[in-house]
């Protein structure tokens, strides 16, 4: 089955960035990769190739003549472009086509593929090898802050109700799920109830889970291992989850295997897990996008609520700076604005007379 998903990943990733290397980028990136490879993990590496994929690519579609391909963009022409050939760069990832298909970026997806070309272009300058970094003199596009969109304790309780019956679904989707209610359940109470990452999920394995304290371990972004716990009702579904298991003989359930299977016996993808969340949360909260990652901040959001305290939520959710936090979980403003009140005196008290 593949125990160690996150040297599978790893190999994929890697294999994808040498894809792109070869056969969609400048020759000159492999400097550029070579040295941001002990820095930077592989996933962060891909995004970078396939952000840079797209910027060459329109340089070649816009700026360069049609004689000369992606691959013999040299660094002469990346010192030519200009901070307006950026500018026009942005305004482009409002509408491109990539691989085939349309996309199209909004202010955050903009400023992150301009974070990549900039790295790229700071890079070729420190070193020397261009003698201007245009790219340091456009402006990131200004952010507005999204709306925190999260499920109420109401919903909490009425998504994992619709996990364990049913009610709701489909014909079809019935059918699938009285094979997976129990997984799915287990899956539920992981998120809301430790606010665990989706690729911490799935990447769980059986032995990873200890019940004689209720921990279990994860593996954060970076690499980076971490001891997680959680309560009595998590507990008790997950062990729902590993009897069902246990009583199909055809199960491989070594104590190295996936946690989290499909019923073709494979890791649970994913992709996967983010169409059963939205499955379930379509019913309960049809207004609301919910994804595997607002179930976090759904859970971060209680967390504060319940301590008050703000580095708690970050540590516990593997946050390396408490402004990230700050930034996603809505309870933390709320609360602030609703504890100053009264607390501005406009008359004064009797005893005061």
């Amino acid at each position: 089955m593949g125990n160690n998903y996150y040297v599978q990943r790893n190999n994929q990733n890697i294999e994808t960035i040498e894809k792109l290397l070869e056969e969609s980028l400048p020759s000159f990136c492999y400097d550029y990769f070579l040295a941001i490879d002990s820095q930077t993990s592989t996933l962060t590496r891909l995004n970078y190739a396939h952000d840079l994929k797209i910027f060459f690519n329109f340089l070649y579609e816009k700026r360069l003549k049609k004689s000369k391909t992606v691959k013999e963009i040299t660094l002469d022409d990346l010192e030519a472009v200009t901070s307006n050939d950026i500018e026009f760069y942005l305004s482009y990832l409002s509408h491109y086509v990539y691989d085939g298909k349309e996309h199209s970026c909004n202010e955050r997806a903009k400023a992150r593929k301009l974070s990549s070309v900039r790295a790229m272009f700071k890079f070729f300058f420190n070193k020397g090898y261009i003698s201007v970094d245009n790219s340091a003199k456009v402006a990131t596009p200004k952010l507005h802050e999204k709306p925190i969109i999260r499920l109420d304790s109401d919903e909490v309780y009425n998504i994992i109700d619709t996990a364990e019956s049913g009610n709701g679904l489909s014909s079809h989707q019935k059918f699938y799920h009285e094979k997976n209610k129990v997984r799915d359940g287990a899956i539920l109470m992981l998120f809301l109830g430790t606010g665990i990452r989706i690729s911490e999920l799935v990447g769980l394995n059986n032995n990873d889970l200890n019940f004689k304290d209720n921990s279990f371990i994860v593996t954060r972004k970076g690499g980076n291992k971490a001891i997680l716990y959680f309560d009595e009702d998590v507990s008790a579904a997950l062990q729902r989850y590993l009897e069902y298991k246990n009583q199909k003989p055809e199960i491989l359930n070594a104590p190295d295997s996936p946690l989290f299977i499909t019923n073709e016996r494979n890791r649970i993808t994913v992709r996967a897990v983010e169409n059963l969340v939205q499955k379930y949360a379509k019913i309960v909260s049809p207004l609301k996008k919910i994804s595997p990652h607002k179930l976090r901040s759904t859970y971060g959001t209680a967390l504060y609520k319940a301590t008050g305290d703000i580095y708690i939520v970050a540590d516990v959710l593997g946050h390396k700076d408490v402004n990230t936090t700050r930034k996603h979980y809505a309870a933390i403003s709320e609360e602030t604005r609703r504890a100053v009140v009264g607390k501005v005196k406009l008359k004064p008290d009797d005893d005061d007379d």
